[in-house]
């Protein structure tokens, strides 16, 4: 059995339905301005993204959990990008379909908010 590392991504409907479309399997290709894929390493902050950042920028947010191959993902670095919870595996864009080759079974959604 392949050891993984447990990683959440927080997304709004347009991602959620490339993510759909590959049978739950695959991240779609970064757009121009998104150099970096960055999955986190902690559910809270995801959520908090989901329902803080997306739901007002698209009408809803998602948080997804998926499994990595832990022997992969250590070579992609761990961010910081605020408090202690607040981490993130930065994967550079052209980096993701081999990224996406290391993910074990599905991206699955775990929590779901939408505009009140």
């Amino acid at each position: 059995m392949t050891d993984t590392m447990t990683l959440w991504r927080p997304t709004g409907p347009e991602e959620l339905a490339l993510v759909e479309a590959s049978g739950w399997r695959e991240w779609p290709p970064r757009l121009p301005e998104q150099p970096i894929f960055y999955p986190v390493l902690d559910e809270d902050y995801a959520i908090r993204i989901a329902r803080d950042w997306n739901v007002p920028a698209s009408g809803a947010g998602y948080v997804t959990r998926f499994e990595v191959e832990a022997g992969f993902a250590v070579r992609y670095p761990v961010r910081q990008a605020g408090g202690r919870t607040i981490l993130e595996l930065w994967v550079p864009a052209e980096e993701l379909p081999e990224f996406n080759r290391h993910i074990v079974g599905r991206i699955e959604v775990v929590h779901e908010f939408r505009d009140a």
